[in-house]
């Protein structure tokens, strides 16, 4: 009985200490959607442009190093076989 009473007692720490820390979660991101309202009260759209941007560099970069994507200039007339779906 007293194994069993030591895994109950066990469990329940346990289980309080997940509240406590999905508490602490949910309070910081809390706090950082309130600082982000206000980035975006301040800077305006400005932030969120800056963050599309940077986006589009990254996904620019990453398609770069791929070796199954090529760049095709715009307003070029270039003739590919593609195979037919």
């Amino acid at each position: 009985m007293g194994d069993s009473c030591f895994q109950l007692q066990w469990c329940y720490l346990q289980a309080e200490q997940q509240k406590k820390a999905a508490v602490i979660t949910a309070e910081g991101d809390a706090q950082a959607a309130i600082l982000l309202a206000k980035s975006f009260g301040e800077a305006g759209e400005g932030l969120v442009e800056l963050r599309r941007i940077e986006a589009a560099e990254d996904i620019a970069y990453q398609l770069s190093r791929s070796r199954q994507v090529a760049y095709l200039p715009p307003g070029q007339n270039i003739l590919l076989n593609l195979p037919a779906q």
